[in-house]
């Protein structure tokens, strides 16, 4: 391989010949050869604008020049769309603050932009890594903003999706279901009958909650910590920077991006992205019950529940022939599962903002998008290859309800509480329904019986038969 030779405030360093990034970053390589886990897409995107609005921002305040700032703004350009992925080398445990990532993507932009300019790769000369692509920031407010704005900015184009669909397909099993009658089961137990459509109505909500946690969070997300500098004082930084780079990322992502109230806590904390991780593990704790719900109904297909059926997306078994799993349920839970640990990473990583600065931020923006990407992914597949094509095995549910000992929960308030258990005794050592027991023993007059025992009156006690 061939090199070439780079310098820093520490001296000489060598660098690929072939790379746009200089002596901070190979540092950087060097220093953290830890898990080979680079930061996702979203967030060298980010990167790429926060760059690339600091230079309009900064051409606008007189800070730099037109033929610097077009130079710089081509190159994170090129950021944005992805072409200067395999620059971005920094593993992501390295400096807590991210200061190795932000000087990695302040290297690549200037040696893009000395390219552009003098047509030589690298070098410092005549756009500047610290003194042109990062005038007015620092690591300390660049490395935050880019979290919220990759954050914002996967959420409303993966996750919050990807619910709307799932619930929308769930609303639509909830109406096509509503006439099924089957049994309900708690403790995983016989319980009282209940409509299948109502099961479904309550997944349907829980999407819809999950939809409204995440919505009632983004706010606090759209907050930039950009402007604060080092602690958030703004050294070195024109007043106006902050609410002028807010304005320029909220045009680009067409999000509603806001400066940060107070800089202090945007900087010191990330409270915002501990409430953020919070809201998904929650989303992911009902991605389970759902999942696995449809998971447990249509187990079978012959000694299981079986009351749904899934749709066939592929063989379940290296050694039984024709054997068909919830592959699609599965695959959801585990990555709710994921995005629990994700959280609670989180969560611990907040406990670090010791006194004036954050220093887990590359962990928390991992874990973060990760968790986002994931369940956005899939929960947007199990709704395509798992509750689209569902369907309710009627005939399966009607003869579950008409065996089920919690029929003769019906009769209790008429002919007593004691007088029922003996009822649903008997129909156990007889191998007898609730409804032959009653008929056989003259419990209550046949009409009678028959309404007391019309499981659909169960499902909406007040209502006529359906």
């Amino acid at each position: 391989m061939e090199y070439r030779i780079e310098k820093d405030s520490m001296g000489e360093l060598k660098v690929p010949a072939d790379a746009y990034y200089g002596a901070q970053t190979a540092r950087a390589v060097e220093n953290f050869p830890i898990s080979g886990l680079r930061f996702p897409r979203p967030f060298i995107k980010a990167l790429g604008a926060i760059k690339y609005a600091a230079a309009e921002v900064n051409l606008a305040l007189g800070n730099i020049d037109e033929k610097i700032a077009d130079a710089i703004m081509q190159a994170a350009g090129e950021v944005m769309e992805g072409r200067l992925d395999d620059q971005f080398v920094v593993d992501i445990f390295q400096t807590g603050s991210g200061t190795s990532t932000n000087m990695n993507t302040n290297e690549v932009i200037a040696g893009r932009a000395n390219e552009i300019l003098t047509g030589r790769r690298g070098g410092k000369s005549p756009v500047h890594p610290n003194d042109h692509v990062n005038y007015g920031q620092s690591s300390n407010d660049v490395i935050p903003t880019a979290i919220h704005v990759a954050v914002a900015a996967q959420t409303n184009e993966v996750l919050l999706p990807a619910l709307k669909k799932l619930r929308q397909a769930l609303l639509d099993k909830a109406k096509e279901w509503d006439d099924v009658v089957k049994i309900g089961r708690t403790h995983l137990m016989d319980a009282t009958p209940i409509r299948m459509g109502q099961e479904a109505s309550g997944w349907a909500r829980q999407t819809e909650l999950a939809i409204e946690r995440l919505e009632s969070s983004l706010p606090r997300i759209y907050e930039l910590a950009q402007g604060g500098t080092a602690v958030g004082t703004g050294l070195n930084t024109h007043p106006e920077f902050g609410k002028r780079m807010a304005e320029k990322l909220a045009a680009r992502y067409g999000i509603p991006f806001v400066e940060a109230k107070n800089h202090f806590e945007a900087q010191h904390s990330k409270d915002a992205d501990v409430e953020m991780a919070g809201q998904l593990a929650t989303i992911a704790t009902s991605m389970v019950k759902i999942a696995n719900d449809i998971r447990w109904l249509s187990s079978g297909p012959r000694c299981g529940i079986a009351e749904i059926k899934l749709p066939a997306v592929q063989p379940g078994s290296s050694i039984m022939p024709g054997k068909v799993n919830p592959v699609m349920s599965e695959a959801l839970m585990m990555v709710s599962a994921q995005v629990i640990g994700n959280a609670a990473t989180v969560q611990l990583a907040n406990t670090h903002g010791n006194l004036d600065l954050n220093v887990m931020m590359p962990v928390i923006a991992r874990n973060l998008l990760e968790s986002i990407t994931f369940l956005g992914n899939a929960i947007s597949a199990f709704a395509e290859k798992a509750v689209y094509g569902m369907d309710a095995d009627r005939e399966k549910a009607a003869s579950y309800v008409e065996w089920s000992l919690a029929m003769v929960t019906s009769l209790a308030p008429v002919i007593g509480y004691d007088r029922a258990s003996q009822i649903a005794k008997k129909s156990i050592k007889e191998g007898k329904t609730v409804r032959q027991v009653c008929l056989e023993e003259g419990v209550l007059p046949e009409e009678e019986l028959e309404r007391l025992l019309d499981p659909w009156r169960m499902t909406e006690p007040g209502t006529p038969k359906h």
